[in-house]
């Protein structure tokens, strides 16, 4: 398995189609980078079949959206399965891992502020 990740924003002011400003690369994870802020970034993230996207556990909300495919995500030992279109919340401190029985893209969008209460 092979991860790439870009880091750099989108040009702001410019119309974006989201599914196609990222790839499918065999064998590989890409994530681009929409937006990044001190309070939380958007990114795209296409996954090539057959790869898994190791458990991870976040201290934030995320919430994550299928944009083409569909994927197997797991939360908290729980398993998801989300085609295109459907979304999920993965709640702060869960544990979660995605899958990709065939090649999917999902958007995801992450918030680091309102924990601060």
């Amino acid at each position: 398995m092979n991860n790439y990740t870009d880091t750099q924003e989108l040009e702001k002011a410019k119309t974006h189609i989201v599914v196609e400003i990222i790839e499918y690369i065999p064998n590989s994870i890409l994530t681009r980078t929409i937006i990044k802020k001190t309070t939380g970034n958007i990114t795209v993230t296409s996954m090539d079949a057959g790869e898994e996207w190791a458990e991870n556990i976040s201290p934030f909300d995320m919430f994550i959206q299928i944009i083409d495919g569909s994927a197997r995500v797991v939360i908290n030992s729980k398993e998801y399965k989300l085609s295109l279109g459907e979304g999920i919340i993965i709640p702060a401190h869960a544990s979660h891992c995605f899958s990709a029985n065939e090649q999917f893209k999902m958007i995801s969008t992450i918030f680091k502020s309102g924990y601060e209460i």
